[in-house]
């Protein structure tokens, strides 16, 4: 498992680097090509907590385009303005948006058929591989000594998500505190157990 290192303090804003894994592979790749884009624009859409903003911040910092964050809530006469702006300076644009099953509803008639004709990219489920480098990502952000086999537990046993990942360590690193123990696999069942139910078949 390969990450991209980001020039920001890792903190509460959240992690300094990108956990690179099945669910944002090809979506990374197709990103660092953006000679290739389609009137070179390319949109980006994710679930929440799944590095969304990371990625973007990462294209501004090796590219000589421009990504901007949570396109869907921008003015549309503004983002027509930009896309406008990005094409007449021949520079590349990354739109990044929230993945939701209605998708992006545009109202706006140019912009809608400017950006049907854009690269358009997910980022995924994770897999188990990808859930223990996410979990120990968290781990590691909190100073919280969670090893290997423990955060391998978690990632076959937790809900596949990006969410769940930084849930999981937030609530293992409160019952650690709460019963003033190390996070074995005792905290690691019980913070399960909390978020997902105990009638979980995979727990077991």
């Amino acid at each position: 498992m390969s990450q991209i290192a980001l020039p920001l303090e890792t903190g509460a804003n959240g992690p300094s680097r990108i956990v690179i894994g099945n669910a944002n592979q090809a979506a990374l790749e197709a990103i660092s090509a953006a000679s290739s884009w389609p009137f070179r624009t390319a949109i980006l859409a994710g679930p929440p907590r799944s590095g969304k903003s990371l990625i973007a911040k990462w294209f501004q910092a090796a590219s000589d385009g421009e990504a901007i964050d949570d396109a869907d809530q921008l003015d549309e006469t503004e983002l027509f303005h930009r896309w406008n702006r990005a094409q007449e300076d021949a520079a590349p644009l990354l739109l990044i948006t929230t993945l939701r099953e209605a998708g992006w509803q545009i109202t706006l008639p140019d912009l809608a058929s400017r950006l049907s004709a854009a690269l358009h990219l997910e980022i995924g489920v994770p897999d188990d591989t990808m859930m223990a480098e996410l979990i120990l990502l968290y781990a590691e952000m909190r100073r919280l000594p969670l090893g290997l086999d423990a955060a391998a537990y978690l990632a076959a046993r937790g809900e596949r998500s990006h969410v769940m990942a930084e849930r999981l360590v937030e609530t293992i690193d409160r019952l650690g505190m709460e019963r003033k123990a190390p996070p074995g696999m005792a905290i690691c069942r019980e913070a399960l157990e909390l978020l997902m139910g105990p009638e979980e078949p995979r727990l077991i």
